[in-house]
């Protein structure tokens, strides 16, 4: 690929990446491999006298809601295996609009079994489930932007 158009290219990609809640874009073509990452400021809305604070360590995202009086309330662990995306982009839970979903809370899956879809850049990769077991949740609104890592589904182990 020629230096010009290897430069217009991303120049081109960045300034897609400005207008949407994408914060992240990892493409491979032809052997070579191009990441950007930009920050994006994220909202904040605090309802009164209650504040959810996040820390992320080890993979986990422990949750602490602190009350009027400032007091520590621990949330619930989240309960099974959490399914993640693998990438950013739009997570579908159903092939199409008028198909039904691929898995619904209390659906046994399989390891490897189709469980949801994620849309990035036009591409739409299947996520399969890691675990055999039964769904707990689906924690991503279908149609929304999800971050890599985020949990999309939850499977209590079998």
């Amino acid at each position: 690929m020629e230096e010009q158009s290897l430069v217009s290219r991303v120049k081109a990609l960045a300034e897609a990446l400005e207008g949407s809640d994408v914060s992240e874009l990892d493409l491979t073509e032809d052997g070579l491999r191009v990441v950007l990452r930009r920050t994006v400021e994220p909202a904040v809305t605090l309802a009164p006298a209650t504040q959810t604070v996040v820390a992320r360590s080890n993979g986990r995202t422990p949750r602490r809601r602190l009350d009027g009086a400032g007091q520590t309330a621990q949330a619930p662990e989240p309960q099974g295996i959490a399914i993640v995306a693998p990438l950013t982009g739009v997570f579908y839970i159903s092939p199409s609009p008028s198909s039904p979903p691929f898995v619904e809370v209390g659906d046994t899956v399989q390891a490897g079994q189709v469980v949801c879809i994620v849309e990035a850049m036009k591409v739409f990769n299947e996520i399969k489930s890691e675990v055999s077991g039964t769904v707990l949740a689906i924690v991503a609104q279908n149609g929304q932007l999800v971050q890599k890592g985020e949990a999309l589904i939850r499977v209590q182990a079998i």
